[in-house]
């Protein structure tokens, strides 16, 4: 199991690939509390992938390359290790051109619903939550569809590529009425979102960034970079120091203490009841981040350990 810590999964040409004895050992020596919790990465990573491309030696990594200021440890910062939750590494073919990513993504998310039905019947009713970045967060929402009330517990979507009609779609599934969401957006992230737009869907949708405009109730949009929202954070016990970025897609998993508020929904210490009561209803205009005075970009340095 690479880093001893981190359970590898990849989606090949012939569709899922897991060690499935060595899941049932894992999920085995795994306390029945605790969650399995799939990290899921986007564009331009790819497994085996040379050049730090490769996720599993990258943000999927408990040590990765000090080189890269994007790559910091997310099963690390976010907790996932001593028996808290079994760390899975969800690994798809993301590079190419961002169209033809952008199909692979949604042929990832059928079998990531492959592995919660696989995890299920393995070990009913353990808890499966999704930590997606980016074209993560489309593989994320397309599994919703395939699988089966209950397959997943908590989804939070980091800078999401992907835009309202499939993901309105896929909350109206089984699985997707009875998941948790939180996407978390940032003006940061305002270009990012047009060229989804008009990558992905030729202009004719909005991206999930933008929020949802009558999200379902169990969706929840937490704008990271608004001023009124970092406040309501810091009353929950949860700070987000540093300005925001003028233009950033990483900011989601780079800013300090956003992985802290991750890891705090996750295992439950901070519910999204009392999340969704302590933030603003409303968002910052699109492209108010871009208009505004320049700030420099967060290093990754800043959030390093």
């Amino acid at each position: 199991m690479p880093d001893q810590a981190v359970f590898r999964v990849d989606v090949t040409r012939g569709g899922l690939r897991v060690d499935v004895a060595g899941l049932m050992a894992a999920l085995a020596d795994l306390p029945k509390a605790a969650p399995v919790v799939v990290m899921i990465h986007g564009y331009r990573f790819a497994p085996g992938a040379a050049g730090g491309n490769c996720p599993h030696g990258h943000i999927f990594s408990m040590q990765p390359p000090a080189q890269d200021w994007t790559a910091i440890s997310w099963p690390r910062h976010l907790g996932l290790s001593s028996g808290r939750a079994l760390a899975v590494g969800f690994g798809w073919p993301a590079r190419g051109g961002f169209r033809g990513a952008c199909v692979r993504a949604r042929r990832a998310g059928r079998a990531l619903a492959e592995l919660a039905a696989l995890i299920q019947s393995l070990d009913p009713g353990r808890a499966f939550d999704v930590v997606a970045h980016s074209l993560g967060a489309r593989v994320a929402l397309t599994a919703l569809p395939y699988g089966e009330a209950g397959d997943f517990r908590r989804m939070i979507l980091l800078a999401a590529a992907e835009v309202r009609r499939p993901a309105l779609r896929a909350m109206q599934s089984a699985a997707g009425r009875a998941v948790q969401v939180i996407n978390v957006t940032t003006r940061e992230n305002d270009l990012f979102d047009f060229l989804v737009e008009w990558l992905g869907s030729a202009g004719l949708d909005t991206a999930i960034g933008q929020g949802l405009r009558q999200p379902p109730a169990n969706w929840l949009d937490v704008q990271l970079d608004q001023a009124a929202s970092v406040a309501a954070l810091a009353r929950l016990g949860h700070d987000l120091p540093g300005l925001p970025a003028r233009i950033s897609h990483w900011s989601p998993y780079l800013r300090p203490g956003a992985m802290g508020l991750y890891r705090a929904i996750l295992d439950g210490s901070l519910s999204v009841e009392a999340l969704r009561a302590a933030l603003p209803e409303r968002r910052d205009p699109r492209w108010s981040r871009l208009l505004a005075g320049w700030r420099w970009p967060l290093a990754g340095r800043m959030q390093r350990v």
